[in-house]
């Protein structure tokens, strides 16, 4: 029996902005959250985490380069719940402190590769396993969460690290974000992706300016949007304007 929540599935929201985007949905009236991480362990610590603050929120396993994990957690969904209402693309790899990463020239195909296997490849597998219980719904939200170093329009002026390998996998994954944006036009299930900028996380470091609190904001925002929102957009983080802000691609 479907439910009448929303239901939320965040991928890798065991910790850092994973955590802070399944905390502050599951805070919000009418949405169940789904945390899932690769390690059982992990995800059962966050959800113990989250109920120590009263913040009850379920947690299922899985590895977004599985195909085993993402049919069996999809599954699992629509038999527990009957659907997926809202979709956070937050699992990722960021190689850029690596040295090779440094240039074109000495970065490693095998790092480019896996990259983009986990950035883009396995975006795309759990969006496609979800995306059939949106549809037989009309309703959806698919939040991919990107950066503003993919984007293509100041890509050759920034001040951020060349880092091609991370780079090269969120350019793609923006353009996975329009082209399903494209496809699914007219319809009540909005893409967007987002850029939360540079957080206190372990992929961010402890020399970062904002929590990953604050790096979740967008993604509620996006997450919620009434029918009609936005759709196949590119936000940045809504500290950064005061508000939800559409960036260039």
């Amino acid at each position: 029996m479907t439910t009448p929540q929303k239901i939320a599935l965040v991928t890798g929201s065991h910790k850092g902005l994973g955590y802070a985007i399944a905390r502050k949905l599951a805070q919000q009236a009418g949405i169940q959250v789904i945390v899932t991480s690769r390690k059982e362990q992990d995800g059962f610590t966050a959800q113990q985490r989250l109920a120590t603050e009263g913040i009850q929120v379920d947690f299922h396993p899985l590895d977004v380069t599985n195909d085993s994990s993402v049919q069996q957690v999809t599954a699992w969904a629509q038999k527990t719940y009957g659907k997926v209402d809202i979709l956070i693309n937050n699992a990722g790899v960021n190689p850029t402190m690596q040295a090779e990463e440094a240039s074109l020239l000495t970065m490693q195909l095998e790092t480019m590769l896996s990259t983009l296997a986990t950035n883009v490849a396995a975006v795309a597998r759990i969006t496609q396993a979800v995306l059939p219980l949106m549809q037989a719904q009309n309703y959806g939200r698919i939040v991919n969460v990107s950066t503003e170093m993919a984007s293509l329009a100041t890509i050759g002026s920034d001040y951020y690290p060349l880092a091609p390998s991370y780079r090269l996998s969120k350019i793609g994954l923006n353009g996975l974000t329009v082209l399903l944006a494209k496809e699914l036009q007219g319809t009540n299930i909005l893409v967007n992706a987002y850029s939360p900028g540079w957080m206190k996380t372990d992929m961010g470091g402890s020399d970062a300016p904002f929590t990953a609190d604050e790096g979740a904001e967008t993604a509620v925002y996006l997450a919620t949007l009434p029918e009609h929102g936005a759709q196949g957009k590119f936000f940045a983080e809504m500290r950064k304007f005061g508000g939800p802000i559409a960036l260039t691609w």
